[in-house]
């Protein structure tokens, strides 16, 4: 298949408007392969071209902008101890060093189910839309996995530590929250997105936002922060859940906090949280080049494929995560996700901005 051989993204300009549409309604948009290479053969060339001011993606079909990497896929891939995987992934995170990077107006449309893979594609965008629709977040410890596209470095840098309760829990965020992480920029109504589509066409990013961005509902996550920055303040996982419980009355959501985190996978929270650690203060590139170690390890593992069978192919519910609780994931097992692929590396920090 040529990058450009695929219906699942579609690629239009409207006036000085480039237009990314992810196309894979029937599957909230989830991101393939295919899809991955020709977005970054499309934005490549649509940076060096002056008929091209703004680029605006948004999903088609009503139930959101994109749900996520296509899971199934990788879980065939896993089964069948094929390379498709690491493949694609090399592709997703050049794709998001790329948006990162954009030199003209990056326009993203959260509306709707924006999740993992959705949010590499959109966060990293330098104007980020989010409305009453929005459902974003990076739940990747529900199917024994670990944000990535540069997930765990967004997440580092949202205020005190309601990343890390984001990314540990896997929580479902609204829009409100999504500004409030630093995940999106402006409030939208959905009911106003084609309009605002419309405006890009002739108009700058800058004025065409500015005519339909509203005042955003007030953040849950923000009213919680007090109590979050407490539990989540330790280095080690176990300790936090501890915390959260110890909050009593005084914080009723803590509870179910600590519940949702032993219902994940162990091994993913401990590594997620391991994550978010060691990635304060590194570049995009250097926090995708870490992903990058930690998604391989995760594919060699058991818990991603029983995470991905559980919710997702036999949809159970029911994982059994090995190790199965928190104090059976001993530390050297952690440190193990983060050493050197030796020639396996994905190298995006080594060649910096020449990376996409």
């Amino acid at each position: 298949m040529g990058a450009l051989d695929t219906e699942d993204v579609l690629f239009q300009r409207r006036g000085h408007l480039g237009i990314v549409t992810l196309n894979r309604p029937q599957a909230v948009n989830a991101l393939s392969a295919g899809m991955v290479k020709a977005m970054l053969q499309q934005l490549t060339a649509w940076a060096d071209d002056d008929a091209v001011a703004t680029v605006l993606v948004r999903g088609a079909g009503d139930r959101g902008l994109c749900a996520g990497g296509d899971i199934v896929a990788i879980y065939k891939d896993m089964l069948q101890g094929g390379t498709e995987t690491a493949e694609f992934w090399a592709d997703e995170y050049r794709l998001n060093s790329l948006i990162a990077r954009y030199p003209k107006p990056y326009v993203a449309f959260m509306d709707g189910l924006v999740l993992g893979g959705g949010v590499g594609v959109s966060a990293h965008g330098s104007v980020r839309i989010v409305t009453e629709r929005t459902r974003t977040g990076m739940p990747e410890t529900t199917i024994g996995f670990v944000p990535d596209v540069g997930g765990t470095l967004l997440l580092s840098r949202s205020p005190g530590e309601t990343g890390t309760h984001a990314a540990l829990t896997g929580a479902h965020l609204t829009g409100a929250d999504a500004l409030f992480l630093g995940l999106a920029d402006h409030f939208v109504p959905s009911e106003s997105l084609s309009a605002l589509a419309e405006a890009l066409e002739s108009s700058t990013a800058e004025d065409a936002v500015g005519r339909f961005t509203q005042a955003a509902p007030d953040s849950v996550l923000a009213a919680q922060q007090e109590w979050i920055n407490a539990a989540y303040a330790h280095d080690d996982a176990e300790e936090i859940v501890r915390s959260l419980r110890s909050l009593g009355d005084s914080a009723p959501d803590a509870a179910s906090a600590a519940d949702t985190i032993e219902t994940k996978s162990p091994t993913s929270v401990k590594v997620t949280l391991a994550s978010l650690r060691r990635v304060r203060g590194m570049s995009l590139e250097e926090a995708l080049d870490q992903e990058y170690r930690v998604g391989l390890r995760c594919l060699a593992g058991p818990d991603f494929r029983e995470g991905i069978r559980a919710q997702v192919v036999d949809k159970d519910r029911n994982p059994q995560w090995k190790p199965a609780t928190l104090a059976e994931v001993r530390e050297p097992d952690v440190e193990g996700y983060f050493a050197s692929l030796g020639e396996r590396e994905l190298g995006l920090a080594a060649l910096g901005a020449d990376a996409t």
